[in-house]
This record gives C-alpha cells, structure tokens and sequence, in this order.
C-alpha cells in the first residue's frame, strides 16, 4: 500500500479552499457554497497533479475565535492537519486582496515547521492583479496565482509542489508495504459508515475509536456537515491488525425539517456515503431511545442494499439501561420486519465502552454480506424448502419452482426460476428469504430475491 505526501490546504474562510480540494480529487468530495465556513472538519483525499500523486487535506477556514467556541475548534483541526503535513498550501482571494486575518495566519505558518506555499487563488482577470503582488508581502515566497475554479495556473502549482512532494517519495514514501492476509487485503479495508440523527455522538464515537480529537465535536447539533473518510488500523483484540475505513456523515432530520440549503447538502452527501459504504452503523441517542426518523434512515440504508448495524450510543449515562434495550429491540422487530434481528450493541464514545465488540461484529458482518453459497447447497435447502412449505396454487393452478441459484453478493442476490411464479405470494417470497437468512448463514443482512420464469416460445 503506498504511502503518499500530505499537502494541507490553508487560508480564512471562503477563499475557494474546498473548490481546490475538489479539483485535485477529480470529485466533487468537499461540499462547496458561497457562505463562508462550509467546511468543519478536515477532508482528506488522494490528489494527483499532472500525474505526480499525494494525500490533500481539505481545512476549516482559520478563524481566531475562543478555543472553546466552535470556530475555536476548527482552528485546532487546522492545526493539527497543518502539523502532520509535509507542505501547506495558504490560500488568499487575489480579488479581494489581504486582509489581517491573512496576515496573522502567515505569522502563525511563519513559525511553523510545515514549508508553506503561497496560493493566491481567483487570479483570473485584472482585478486580482493588485492582491497578487500584496501577497509578496506576506515573507512566504512568491505567491503561485491559481483559478481553482477554472484551473488556470495548475502547472505554476506542480511546478511549486514537486520538490516538496517528490523529496518525500525520495526519503520513503511510495514504497510497498507487505501485505497482510491475502483475504482481507483482496476485498480492501472495511468501509464502515456512521449514521444518525444529528448529536447522536457519531463523531465522538470516531474520536474515541481513533484515540484523537480527529473530529470536531460538541453540544451544538449539526457540528459535522461534509461525510469525512478516514483511514485506519484497527488493532483487534485476537491481534490482527485489520484496515477500517470510517466514514463520518452529517446528522440526518426529517425531510420537512430541512430548510437550509446548506444542511440538504449536507444529506445529501451522507446518503452518497452510505452508498460508498459495506457496513453501514445507525447510532442511536441512548437517552433519547429510537423514533420514527431512525427507523427511515436504518429502512433507506436496507433500500440501498448495505449490511446495517444498530448502535444505542451514550450508554454510560442511559436511565433503566435493560428496559431501554428491550424496548428498543422489540420496535426494531417491528418496525423493519424484512430484516429480523439486527446486530444491536451498546456503545459509549465518552469512556470508549462496546467499540472493540462494535468493529468485531462490522467485520463479522461483512463477511455475510459477501458470503457466497454453492449451488448444490443453496437447492438442497431449497427442495427441503418448499417440501416443508409448498407455494400456494392461486386460482387453482399449481405454481412450480424449479431451482435457485445466487447471482451476485455485497448484497447476496438470488433468482428463482419456476412457472407462473409471477403469481408468488409476498408472504412466500418472505418464507424464502427468511429461510435463506435463517439456514445459510446470512444472519440479517439484506437479501435480495428476483423470479425469473422461462419464456414461452408460443407468447407470440
């Protein structure tokens, strides 16, 4: 697996950061509005430029406020994506020229240990002339003018990037590392997504499976707005070391409650996410229990085909701690009836309780959801099958079901072929599902059955 240079992207709010992010991913990762202060968390994401290849982190716009003020940690995320870096690019508005908020952000990259470039984005036309030759002042070097918008000046910035990036690669970086099982590393890391209601905890919970202040957390509901991937190796308790790719998402309100553009974006991207992810953990507020808007979020995740988990988070402060799992087991049977016993587990991102048993049952998860069966042991269940429980003859006509078979897994997705099995019953399409969950080893995650019956060569 390589390991690339880390380029951070710098600068105050609203000087075109994440539209630069986004142009070096070749995605549209990082939401993007002409607000300021979009972007809370850090992004990273694999950049190339002109074929030279790094990791870019995406930053909150550096504001000065109070450290314990949410703008104050923002701030720390900046730095300390700043620190970890090998170069930092700090972005200034060209158009709008420098401001002293640019200026205290150069002194505090000044002392800095990270090489820093100037990018004096919006450089296009005229009017951006003057910012550009005010960045000269700032005692970093000459500015790189850059549209990120349009991508003028992207040659300016490989140029300005390639000793730094291509130093690291000399001192290390991209050299292979030895795999570690062959199984694990053909499917890739685990892509595991946090999902909920906003301040269910999802990011404290990363925060503490991370063991560092990784993201930005707090009383206020919908601190995280962008779904931030990060990478990571989790050290399991039987000693394997296996990769987690964490995904944190925005907190999801019900649809009429969402107003502001902004948080609709911010949805919208968590949703992507989810179809991104393998396994996906719906976290619930333990001190709140389960309500109707967890139930959409956990059948939308179902919709999409995604192993799901259910987490009741803040369990260390939750009242009645065995009624409320009870009753929280007994509505999930009910209110997602397709999909019966759910993984349900206990967590607390406060004291780190439940996250080991957490990425255990992920795991375990997604290896059901991947899981593939024989045909021959797949039709010998089948004729056991419907030699328990044979389909109904509707209006009299008997209905034959030939033989199953598995068409594809992640999620496992199976054809059934027979006659007239257009007329199947629901409630026998569930009797197989179930079945097939039940006695070969799929446990709850989603399955999917299609019917297929052979063409009549006299239809015409």
């Amino acid at each position: 697996m390589k390991h690339l240079p880390t380029v951070a992207i710098v600068g105050r709010p609203n000087v075109g950061k994440s539209t630069l992010f986004n142009r070096l991913v070749g995605k549209k990762l990082a939401l993007v509005d002409d607000r300021p202060g979009v972007t809370r968390d850090r992004r990273e994401g694999d950049a190339s430029l002109l074929g030279m290849e790094f990791k870019i982190v995406d930053t909150a716009g550096f504001e000065t406020d109070d450290p314990e003020t949410l703008p104050g940690r923002m701030r720390a995320q900046t730095q300390a994506a700043v620190d970890e870096a090998d170069v930092a690019l700090f972005m200034i508005d060209a158009r709008a020229g420098l401001t002293p908020l640019d200026e205290q952000i150069a002194n505090w990259l000044r002392v800095s240990d990270t090489p820093v470039i100037v990018i004096a984005n919006k450089a296009e036309g005229k009017a951006a002339e003057h910012g550009i030759y005010e960045s000269f002042g700032l005692g970093l070097g000459e500015p790189v003018p850059l549209s990120a918008e349009h991508g003028e000046g992207i040659v300016d910035l490989f140029d300005a990037l390639r000793p730094h990036v291509e130093r690291e690669e000399d001192e290390g970086f991209g050299e292979e590392e030895e795999e570690e099982g062959e199984d694990e590393e053909a499917r890739g890391p685990l892509k595991l997504a946090i999902v909920g209601r906003p301040n269910a905890g999802k990011s404290t919970l990363i925060n503490q499976i991370l063991g560092e202040q990784r993201m930005i957390t707090g009383p206020e509901a919908g601190i995280t707005r962008d779904s931030i991937a990060i990478d990571w190796d989790w050290h399991a308790p039987d000693g394997q070391v296996r990769k987690v790719r964490l995904i944190d998402t925005a907190g999801m309100r019900k649809r009429a409650k969402v107003q502001d553009k902004l948080e609709k974006l911010s949805v919208a991207d968590g949703l992507r996410a989810v179809d991104f992810a393998e396994v996906v953990v719906l976290l619930l507020d333990a001190t709140l229990g389960l309500e109707a808007q967890d139930l959409r979020i956990a059948d939308k995740v179902l919709q999409e085909g995604r192993a799901l988990i259910i987490a009741l988070s803040k369990w260390d402060v939750a009242v009645d701690p065995p009624s409320l799992f009870q009753g929280v087991r007994a509505a999930l049977d009910e209110g997602l009836a397709q999909v019966k016993g759910l993984p349900l587990l206990t967590v607390s991102g406060a004291t780190g309780r439940g996250v080991d048993q957490l990425l255990q049952v992920a795991h375990e998860t997604r290896e059901a959801w991947s899981m593939r069966v024989s045909t021959g042991r797949l039709n010998r269940w089948f004729e056991k099958a419907i030699e328990a429980n044979p389909p109904p003859a509707p209006g009299g006509k008997r209905i034959k079901l030939r033989y199953l078979t598995q068409a594809r897994t992640r999620p496992p997705s199976f054809i059934l072929f027979g006659t007239r099995v257009d007329q199947l019953p629901e409630s026998y399409r569930r009797y197989l599902v179930n079945g097939i969950r039940r006695e070969l080893g799929f446990g709850a995650v989603p399955v999917r059955l299609t019917v297929r019956a052979p063409r009549n060569p006299f239809d015409e």
